[in-house]
């Protein structure tokens, strides 16, 4: 089968590579149909994701249907639609009984950094009963894509994380597939003020059109004054993290308000200062999180109601025999305007 491998540094390719087996009762094999890139793709290609080796198939996100069942599987069968989970989760350890299956301790973000991940034709799913979702008949599969990582990602890590309420003000720093994804689903809550912060002239566009107040270009504005003023010079409720740099991060510090979370989202591969002699008096807590996808049924409900629309995410596609061009095309988002990018399998 052909595969997009992970062979160091900067260094990845399109490869044949051998289809992959039941190791496990608990095991399926399924045949992906579409799948996308992560920025934590981009992340592990920047060498910031050590547990990723050298030979692993990228690739966490996707749709597919049920190639092989293994023998303690229930609840699905051989032709099954389904949603493949970012996180593979065996529903019975401490943590996955706690809601946290971001720290399964036989699972957890083991696709396509500890064991080989979607970006190919067949990928082997670990504890599937509880890490694939049959998808409802009706629903578009394309959209659904969105539902493995970065919808229930923003929601989890960024909205729940964050407590955003009713009324309340939203700083979201990060106007890539994440922070807008925040952005949709922050929503839920009907907060005052959602202001969205990059530097990104295209992305900030999207993001109004998706529904923020307000919308800071950093490149041309000074990101706290410009909050200040937006607040009445209390700062925001809520700043969410979506970028995954020292910068951004000590930004949403200096634009949280007495009381309010800094939500961190983003995969930080360099250390952040964080300013205590700042901070120490001013009643504000610091999240931080690895999406648990507790909240995937959730958003497969309001998908199917119509009260979500996934597909608004998606600017891209390509078969996945020109998988390389999908990274170049997703690398250099500045340039080609690109969200998320749908690779079509089979």
């Amino acid at each position: 089968m052909k595969a997009l491998v992970y062979h160091g540094p900067d260094n990845k390719s399109l490869d044949d590579r051998p289809m992959p087996e039941l190791a496990a009762p608990t095991d399926a094999i399924v045949k992906v149909t579409r799948t996308t890139i992560c920025g934590t793709d981009l992340h592990i290609l920047k060498g910031d994701v050590p547990t990723c080796e050298p030979g692993r198939i990228l690739g966490h996100e996707g749709v597919g249907i049920v190639h092989s069942v293994g023998a303690a599987v229930q609840g699905l069968a051989v032709g099954d639609h389904v949603l493949i989970s970012c996180i593979s989760s065996c529903g019975q350890c401490d943590y996955c009984r706690r809601g946290m299956y971001s720290h399964c301790t036989t699972g957890g973000w083991i696709l396509g950094n500890r064991i080989d991940g979607t970006q190919a034709e067949y990928v082997r799913i670990p504890h599937a009963q509880t890490s694939l979702y049959r998808i409802p008949a009706g629903l578009d599969e394309e959209a659904l894509v969105m539902l493995s990582d970065i919808l229930p990602t923003g929601f989890e890590c960024g909205v729940l994380n964050g407590k955003v309420q009713p009324g309340g003000s939203v700083a979201i720093v990060g106007s890539g597939p994440i922070g807008l994804a925040a952005l949709l689903t922050a929503q839920f809550y009907s907060p005052a003020q959602i202001v969205m912060i990059d530097r990104d002239p295209n992305r900030l566009e999207v993001a109004q059109q998706f529904g923020a107040t307000g919308c800071i270009d950093a490149s041309r504005q000074d990101a706290v004054a410009e909050v200040m003023r937006l607040t009445d010079g209390v700062g925001v409720d809520c700043a969410i993290e979506a970028v995954g740099v020292p910068a951004t991060f000590e930004l949403c510090t200096s634009l949280v308000a007495p009381g309010g979370v800094v939500a961190n989202v983003g995969v930080h591969g360099l250390k952040a200062d964080l300013h205590l002699e700042k901070l120490w008096d001013r009643n504000v807590a610091i999240t931080t999180r690895l999406v648990d996808t507790v909240s995937t049924p959730m958003l497969l409900k309001t998908v199917r109601a119509g009260k979500l629309d996934p597909r608004r995410l998606i600017t891209h596609r390509f078969p996945l025999t020109q998988a390389l061009d999908a990274y170049d095309t997703f690398s250099r988002a500045a340039d080609t305007h690109a969200l998320k990018v749908v690779i079509e399998v089979g």
